[in-house]
């Protein structure tokens, strides 16, 4: 049996999608979490890994100012000790360039709450209503330097209802990354890159 893969998870908020995918390494899973990563000294999820006996890192992008760069240097060298193998982006509210993005590439993933190529970037579910789209879902990839463009690994669909709000929907949608980005993951380990689709449910 070869050695788990080692996990990062990089989070800048409440970590539902963290907690998902952490609980998901068990048993006979090919990776495990070996840190988990914020940008946002006061994060949720931070306190939730901790609670998980998962070792935790802050560097705050805010100290940096504009220079992305040396955000990006000290997230490299936050990251090194603990010799991952795999970056998760889970809620991770940063760009990251070209520099950083090379060096992690075909190991970093990420999860968009749109049906990629549509909808990249911010407010995907008001933008999915507003455009009158009957479904929505969320999207598992592997990141490029483009923005929420790289290799689709997974998607799960949900049904766009009467009457949504952008919330009703997000709440929706969410319940689907927590299926599909632990899914996708297991396979990812194992080095199985083929695309996994989930068809819309009743919520």
């Amino acid at each position: 049996m070869s050695a788990h893969k080692r996990v990062a998870i990089l989070i800048s908020g409440g970590g539902s999608n963290m907690v998902t995918l952490v609980n998901s390494m068990v048993g006979d899973h090919p990776a495990r979490p070996v840190v988990v990563l914020s940008n946002v000294p006061g994060a949720g999820g931070l306190a939730k890994a901790r609670d998980m006996k998962i070792a935790t890192q802050v560097v705050d992008h805010k100290t940096f100012g504009p220079d992305r760069a040396a955000f990006e240097t000290a997230l490299q060298s936050a990251l090194a000790p603990h010799k991952p193998d795999l970056i998760c982006l889970a809620g991770f509210m940063r760009v990251l360039t070209q520099g950083f993005v090379s060096q992690w590439e075909g190991r970093m993933l990420n999860i968009h709450p749109s049906l990629l190529p549509k909808y990249k970037g911010l407010h995907t579910h008001a933008r999915a209503i507003e455009a009158g789209d009957k479904v929505a879902g969320c999207t598992v990839h592997e990141v490029t330097a483009k923005l929420d463009d790289g290799p689709i690994l997974g998607q799960a669909q949900v049904p766009i209802l009467a009457g949504d709000t952008p919330e009703d929907l997000a709440a929706r949608v969410l319940v689907q990354e927590h299926r599909i980005y632990p899914a996708v993951l297991r396979r990812y380990a194992a080095g199985d890159r083929r695309p996994i689709q989930y068809a819309p449910k009743e919520s």
